[in-house]
């Protein structure tokens, strides 16, 4: 029986992250109510599906009520009538009417909230879990938790939107729970803290969220060192490893080919960046690397996967995208896909890429860093991603006990490449 959509309202919000978001509610004829908030991202990737913002000086430039007005006069109408449960037909035709190669006209915001917010009141109409309306009754694995610390130094300032790179985190890949792997992640944050407090004395001051160590270290390898301690320090020695987003488009200067502060102060090039990432994987219980080269070197990011001998995240590098996953995966160039739903602009293109990359061998990596945090743990769980960055932690502990002996935990088996470890 068909659950047709009886209205798609859009507004603007102060969303989760601080930013000025678009909101998104669909309604349906049995009351199922679906409610999204994209966002756009710290490190953004020049391939991503365009969010339309209003200019002018309001909130500079970054208000939405342009595309909060093309959802209710234009997508809204359009969709009203259609069975919620058919995803990719409503996806489909909010591409044909945008009429552009990246979503520009009505906006990826616009179209990616109805997107999320089609699927949420779906799985709601069904009476299902959202990670069971994704995945059925094989969505039982349980992601491992990618929990953040904070950044290194700062060695050049790379503009506002993008001073929060690289960023890094911690892995408990040997907990056997998400609840086991929270609470060794926040012993491995506290240790870490400790360590700097006592390497830094007067310089390092923790924030309440999170940590940046600019202006407190010379190179970013001393963030990895007290990591690496801390791991030990707090029992975990082989069970819990490092992933940090490199994010290294925010410091490639094309001009001169080189990357200009990155992880230490100078230029380096591709071949310097590559030396210094073997030795630290050599060194240090790195399990993941996410961008670890500009966006546009496929070729690197083969050499990578080839000499590094950890999974190589791409994200800015692939955002979402089947055509430039195909790409890469034709030059063998990384081994695993960042999930942002936001990049593409619909919850359909998003999922044949994450088909894509399964059937190639590659790794799924969801992340709720664009406002799917209420979500993005539903999908990593109904793709059996195996692992996860953000998303509502409460969630994902829910899932976890629902679940309860029928969870699946992959600890090692979660990572790709993973040579000798």
């Amino acid at each position: 029986m068909s659950d047709r959509i009886t209205s798609i309202q859009a507004r603007e919000i102060y969303a989760a992250r601080g930013t000025v978001s678009l909101q998104v509610k669909v309604e349906t004829e049995s009351g199922a109510v679906g409610i999204a908030t994209p966002e756009s991202g710290v490190s953004t990737g020049t391939y991503e599906a365009a969010f339309l913002l209003d200019g002018g000086d309001r909130y500079n430039g970054l208000g939405v009520r342009n595309a909060a007005k093309k959802t209710n006069e234009e997508i809204g109408p359009a969709l009203v009538g259609m069975d919620v449960t058919d995803q990719a037909g409503i996806d489909m035709a909010m591409i044909s009417m945008d009429g552009t190669p990246n979503k520009s006209r009505l906006g990826a915001n616009a179209i990616v909230g109805v997107s999320l917010a089609v699927i949420i009141a779906a799985a709601k109409s069904c009476k299902l879990p959202l990670y069971r309306y994704i995945g059925g009754p094989a969505a039982r694995t349980v992601p491992i938790p990618i929990v953040g610390i904070g950044t290194g130094g700062r060695y050049r300032d790379p503009g506002e939107s993008r001073w929060f790179k690289p960023s890094y985190e911690f892995a408990a890949f040997g907990a056997g729970s998400y609840a086991e792997a929270l609470y060794w992640s926040w012993q491995c944050t506290r240790e870490t803290v400790g360590l700097l407090r006592q390497r830094y004395p007067g310089r390092f001051q923790p924030a309440y969220h999170s940590l940046s160590l600019a202006g407190v270290i010379d190179h970013d390898r001393e963030l990895l060192e007290a990591m690496t301690e801390a791991i030990v320090r707090a029992g975990h020695e082989g069970e819990v490893g490092i992933y940090f987003d490199c994010a290294a488009d925010c410091y490639y200067e094309r001009d001169i080919d080189r990357y200009v502060g990155y992880f230490s102060a100078g230029e380096k090039t591709r071949d310097d960046v590559l030396s210094l990432l073997k030795e630290w994987v050599e060194q240090y219980p790195i399990v993941s690397l996410e961008d670890p080269l500009h966006e546009l070197d496929i070729e690197g990011h083969a050499l990578a996967v080839k000499e590094l001998g950890v999974e190589v995240v791409g994200d800015d590098f692939f955002t979402t995208n089947p055509e430039r996953l195909q790409r890469a995966i034709e030059a063998g160039a990384a081994s695993s896909m960042v999930l942002k739903i936001t990049q593409i602009g619909t919850v359909t293109e998003a999922l044949e890429a994450c088909s894509l990359a399964r059937l190639n061998g590659y790794n799924i990596h969801p992340c709720g860093s664009r406002g799917d945090n209420a979500t993005i743990g539903d999908f990593a769980v109904g793709l059996n991603a195996g692992q996860v960055r953000g998303g509502n932690r409460n969630r994902l502990v829910a899932i976890e006990e629902e679940l309860g002996s029928t969870a699946i935990w992959l600890g090692k088996e979660a990572y790709t490449g993973w040579r000798n470890r």
